[in-house]
């Protein structure tokens, strides 16, 4: 977790209904019954000291060659693996605060049921529409002969949510994806990752009314 975002400030600990953005997922990860310790890996003090009293947090501070907005994630994977005794590894982010335990579990699940053919697991969002390029060419169907929406291939967005991969895949790859992964689909309102301002206001939308369904999602806590 950074302590600077460069496109929506401070992120990470800015309040979500009513409670830091960074400990939704926190919460879900805690929950889980195959979560045996979560890593949180930051450059900010301050979220060290927001997080560190979470049920199974471990804190680590990113070293100096690691700070900055231009590092990937795969050297700060490769970081945490080295402060850890385990073999395998879930890698989420802050701003999936939709990411429920019950989704977790079931990716868990498909990967070691998988484990024969698999070798890592990514979440996905299917989408069954049409897409185009920037030249107009149809990416995923014929113009000529249009197809009910439902009936079109799926085309697969990585949505950043959850990663699970082996110490030794990762070692062998240095990526977090592997040769062969297994796409896990998610809905996508859960699926919602914080990346800009617009993402933000829908994740407290949707936090809202998953909070209180028979409520107006409209009447948000004030958190801006």
């Amino acid at each position: 977790m950074k302590g600077h975002s460069e496109r929506v400030p401070g992120k990470n600990i800015r309040p979500l209904c009513d409670r830091p953005l960074c400990h939704w997922v926190l919460e879900a990860l805690a929950a889980s019954p195959y979560v045996s310790e979560i890593l949180v890996d930051t450059d900010s003090v301050e979220i060290a000291d927001l997080v560190q009293a979470r049920k199974k947090v471990r804190v680590i501070m990113r070293p100096e060659h690691l700070l900055g907005d231009m590092v990937g994630i795969n050297p700060l994977i490769e970081n945490g693996i080295r402060h850890c005794a385990g073999e395998w590894f879930l890698q989420t982010h802050s701003t999936n605060p939709l990411l429920t335990t019950e989704t977790i579990n079931r990716a868990i699940e498909a990967f070691f049921f998988a484990q024969n053919v698999n070798d890592t697991l990514f979440t996905v969002t299917p989408y069954q529409v049409r897409f185009y390029r920037s030249d107009g060419s149809a990416l995923n169907h014929e113009p000529g002969n249009m197809l009910r929406t439902q009936d079109l291939p799926p085309i697969f967005e990585e949505n950043s949510n959850l990663y699970l991969f082996s110490r030794a895949s990762f070692t062998s790859s240095g990526h977090r994806i592997g040769k062969k992964p297994l796409l896990f689909p998610m809905n996508k309102l859960e699926a919602v990752d914080i990346d800009n301002e617009e993402d933000f206001i829908l994740a407290e939308l949707l936090m809202a009314r998953r909070l209180n369904p028979r409520g107006n999602s409209w009447d948000l806590p004030s958190s801006r």
